[in-house]
Protein backbone atom coordinates (compact mmCIF):
# COMPACT_ATOMS: atom_id res chain seq x y z
CA UNK A 1 0.00 0.00 0.00
CA UNK A 2 1.16 3.28 -0.79
CA UNK A 3 1.46 6.05 1.70
CA UNK A 4 -0.68 8.27 -0.13
CA UNK A 5 -2.92 5.26 0.02
CA UNK A 6 -2.82 4.48 3.57
CA UNK A 7 -2.88 8.74 4.24
CA UNK A 8 -6.47 8.91 1.95
CA UNK A 9 -7.53 5.62 4.18
CA UNK A 10 -6.82 7.31 7.73
CA UNK A 11 -8.27 10.11 6.36
CA UNK A 12 -11.53 8.96 5.53
CA UNK A 13 -11.90 7.10 8.70
CA UNK A 14 -10.99 10.26 11.22
CA UNK A 15 -14.02 12.45 8.52
CA UNK A 16 -16.33 9.48 9.36
CA UNK A 17 -15.17 9.46 13.19
CA UNK A 18 -16.29 13.21 13.40
CA UNK A 19 -19.52 12.23 11.39
CA UNK A 20 -20.55 9.52 13.98
CA UNK A 21 -19.67 12.62 16.99
CA UNK A 22 -21.86 15.16 15.77
CA UNK A 23 -24.44 12.55 14.89
CA UNK A 24 -24.11 11.57 18.84
CA UNK A 25 -24.49 15.35 19.43
CA UNK A 26 -27.29 16.19 17.67
CA UNK A 27 -28.81 12.93 18.94
CA UNK A 28 -28.00 14.00 22.48
CA UNK A 29 -29.48 17.59 21.57
CA UNK A 30 -32.70 16.45 20.13
CA UNK A 31 -33.33 14.20 23.17
CA UNK A 32 -32.97 17.25 25.91
CA UNK A 33 -35.68 19.06 23.92
CA UNK A 34 -37.96 15.75 23.55
CA UNK A 35 -37.16 15.13 20.13
CA UNK A 36 -36.10 11.99 18.55
CA UNK A 37 -33.26 12.38 15.56
CA UNK A 38 -33.93 9.45 12.47
CA UNK A 39 -31.49 9.14 10.21
CA UNK A 40 -32.37 7.77 6.74
CA UNK A 41 -31.74 4.16 5.57
CA UNK A 42 -31.01 4.75 2.35
CA UNK A 43 -27.73 3.42 1.10
CA UNK A 44 -28.26 4.71 -2.51
CA UNK A 45 -25.98 8.23 -2.71
CA UNK A 46 -28.42 9.02 -5.61
CA UNK A 47 -32.02 8.94 -3.72
CA UNK A 48 -33.38 11.62 -2.87
CA UNK A 49 -33.67 10.64 1.60
CA UNK A 50 -29.94 9.66 1.19
CA UNK A 51 -27.95 11.33 3.90
CA UNK A 52 -31.50 12.86 5.46
CA UNK A 53 -32.28 13.36 8.99
CA UNK A 54 -36.02 13.87 10.51
CA UNK A 55 -36.37 15.15 14.10
CA UNK A 56 -40.05 13.76 15.16
CA UNK A 57 -41.95 14.44 18.44
CA UNK A 58 -43.29 11.87 20.68
CA UNK A 59 -46.05 11.13 18.93
CA UNK A 60 -44.06 11.05 15.80
CA UNK A 61 -44.77 13.62 13.68
CA UNK A 62 -42.09 14.99 11.64
CA UNK A 63 -40.84 18.51 12.92
CA UNK A 64 -37.90 18.86 11.21
CA UNK A 65 -35.80 17.69 8.24
CA UNK A 66 -32.75 18.10 6.32
CA UNK A 67 -28.91 17.37 6.61
CA UNK A 68 -26.93 17.50 9.67
CA UNK A 69 -26.66 21.26 8.92
CA UNK A 70 -30.11 22.28 8.86
CA UNK A 71 -31.02 19.78 11.58
CA UNK A 72 -27.95 21.20 14.19
CA UNK A 73 -29.23 25.23 12.69
CA UNK A 74 -33.12 23.93 14.23
CA UNK A 75 -31.47 22.10 17.59
CA UNK A 76 -29.96 25.34 18.49
CA UNK A 77 -32.47 27.74 17.16
CA UNK A 78 -31.16 29.52 14.43
CA UNK A 79 -33.63 28.31 11.68
CA UNK A 80 -36.83 30.25 10.88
Amino acid sequence: MSSSTASSTLTGMASSTQEKIRENRLRRMATRQGLQLVKSRRRDPRALDYGTYWLVDASSVEVASGDADAIEAWLRGESE
